[in-house]
């Protein structure tokens, strides 16, 4: 029985094989008969794109040198799709790596031929850098276009009008060019615009009218351009609005109360411009907003109490205008999601830091110039502080013990206050980056701050004008500092050999102390200085030469020491203004005078 079973087996497995064989080598045929009947790459187009590649004069991605051959559709040709079945190319996308530096760009323009790409539905030609020149007027060809992205390049001139007779656009990105001129009105024709970004321009003038046309906007971006006139009504109508950022233009009037209309905004960020008023009672009613910057404007009056009915809102900066107490009775029991809070620089008189701010857990506080007094306040949760600015304020005590348990502070600015300590004893958290102490009344020595125990987060150090004595310390080579500023303090002594361990520094200032000594050779070994300040103290000798070294240098004042010499006769030393070298012993050489004995 078991013989007769496995005999039957047998049969079925050869009787069923040819079939299942011979339908896999159909299959294959039928794999390659379509790859066959594939179309190449359609000539017009191969013929389109070569002439983009004929105007980039140079390329240091490297893109473009994958463009060979006669079929651009099959893969090899960087950046370009097309349709399998027509063999038109649909996308062209063209993008810098973003962990590429700038040293890959592309240079040269846009082509007008690319407006022969007929079928084309995305173009992304970004990050370039280098590509100058118009937008070709010719794009207004490429009626299937849905994506027209150039943004980050160097594209000059006017915006093209006739981009608005694209009627299938949904993207329109424009960003980080040099353009100018007005936003031609013929941009609202494009009924089906989703994004719209022109920031980093130089475009002027007021919102076209036409845009109320553009209903299906769900993302406007005009930041950093020099538009004027008054943000208009109409935008109250974008019921799909999410993103509404027009940052650092000339906009005047008052914020419109249409715009607490739109439910679905996520952010509205209206600082740098020149709105007056105040705030619209009915911001409350922007549910779903998370982000609110109104920094830098002209608003005045106290800040409405329905604010405090944002459940969503994490970042709330209200910073640089003239509001006036009180704050809200109702913020101690709303804005649930809050994180980052910004109120300097207004008219408040707030005396102490509020207690409901103090008990937040917030990861950034900036209170700069609101009149707080006394001693530096205890917040309960210090460990999720990130970055704090309570500086142009009255406090005078505190500072000591202050940062003991703020572990993941990474900012700190308490400048421009009357504190009065021992410099030695203030305690900097591991991960600081950045401390700025200028303008207190602290003294005591450096060498507690600035050690071979500092930490290698620190890259920046301001304590100018305060009461510091002592020498500068040696420095270690585990430093990371960028920035230096030691000015206006009652330093002795000279600047140490170990100057030139600091290899990262940027910005050196010791200024108005009590220096002696020469200047060390070793300080040329800096070469990333951009700014340099040895100016009134009593350094003596000769600037040295090995500061020619320090290409990067755009500023430098030796002023009123006791320097002689030749200034080092190269650039920039020999053309920065003389004023650079006033009032030493006996400096000469260009820009001053020549040496005696030197035509």
């Amino acid at each position: 029985m078991q013989i007769l079973m496995w005999v039957l087996k047998l049969f079925l497995i050869v009787s069923l094989q040819p079939p299942i064989l011979a339908q896999a080598q159909k299959d294959v045929q039928a794999t390659a008969a379509a790859e066959a009947a594939a179309p190449a790459c359609f000539e017009g187009d191969r013929v389109a794109l070569l002439g983009f590649k004929a105007r980039i004069f140079r390329d240091t991605t490297d893109i473009l040198s994958s463009w060979t051959g006669k079929d651009c559709c099959g893969g090899g040709w960087e950046g370009v799709e097309c349709d399998p079945a027509t063999g038109r190319v649909i996308r062209l996308i063209l993008q810098r790596p973003v962990d590429q530096g700038l040293s890959n760009f592309m240079k040269g323009i846009l082509s007008p031929t690319l407006g022969n790409l007929h079928f084309l539905e995305v173009m992304v030609i970004s990050g370039m850098k280098r590509i100058a020149g118009p937008i070709p007027q010719s794009f207004s060809n490429l009626t299937r276009l849905t994506q027209l992205i150039l943004e980050d390049n160097f594209l000059q001139g006017d915006i093209p009008s006739n981009l608005g007779h694209l009627p299938l656009l949904q993207t329109l990105s424009l960003s980080g060019n040099r353009l100018t001129g007005q936003i031609p009105p013929a941009l609202g024709n494009l009924r089906n615009l989703q994004q719209l970004s022109l920031a980093r321009n130089s475009l002027t003038g007021p919102f076209p009218i036409s845009f109320k046309n553009l209903i299906s906007l769900q993302s406007i971006d005009l930041s950093y351009n020099l538009l004027s006139g008054n943000i208009p009504d109409f935008m109250g109508q974008f019921r799909n609005l999410t993103y509404l950022v027009l940052t650092s233009n000339q906009l005047s009037g008052q914020i419109p109360i249409s715009l607490c209309s739109l439910i679905k905004l996520s952010e509205l960020s209206l600082g740098h411009n020149r709105l007056v008023g105040k705030i619209p009672p009915q911001i409350g009613n922007l549910k779903s907003l998370a982000i609110l910057s109104l920094v830098s404007n002209q608003l005045i009056g106290q800040i409405p109490e329905s604010i405090a009915q944002m459940q969503n809102l994490w970042n709330l900066n209200l910073s640089r205008n003239l509001f006036s107490d009180p704050l809200p009775n109702t913020l101690p029991s709303g804005l649930p999601s809050l994180l980052s809070l910004d109120l300097s620089y207004n008219n408040f008189d707030l005396g102490t830091v509020p207690q409901w701010i103090r008990t937040r857990e917030l990861s950034s506080i900036y209170l700069a110039g609101c009149k707080l007094r006394g001693t530096l306040p205890n917040f309960t949760t210090p460990d999720s502080l990130s970055s704090l600015d309570l500086s142009d304020n009255y406090f005078t005590e505190g500072i000591s013990n202050f940062f003991t348990r703020m572990t993941t502070l990474e900012q700190a600015k308490l400048s421009n206050n009357q504190l009065k300590s021992d410099v030695s004893a203030i305690k900097l958290p591991d991960g600081l980056s950045s401390i700025d102490l200028h303008s207190n009344q602290l003294y005591g020595s450096l060498s507690s701050i600035l050690s071979n125990k500092t930490s290698k987060f620190l890259e920046a150090v301001d304590i100018s004008n305060n009461q510091i004595s002592g020498t500068i310390p040696e420095f270690s080579n585990s430093l990371n500092l960028k920035v230096l500023n030691m000015a206006s303090n009652k330093l002795t002594g000279y600047i140490p050999n170990s100057i030139s361990n600091l290899a990262k520094l940027e910005r050196l200032d010791i200024s108005r102390n009590q220096i002696g000594g020469t200047i060390p050779t070793s300080l040329g070994l800096l070469l990333k200085l951009q700014w340099l300040d040895l100016s009134i103290n009593t350094l003596s000798g000769k600037i040295p030469d090995s500061l020619l070294q320090i290409q990067a240098l755009r500023h430098a004042s030796f002023r009123a020491n006791r320097l002689c010499g030749e200034i080092p006769q190269g650039r920039p030393f020999n053309i920065f203004p003389p004023v650079t070298y006033a009032h030493n012993l006996c400096l000469c050489g260009r820009p001053l005078p020549p040496c005696k004995g030197k035509k």
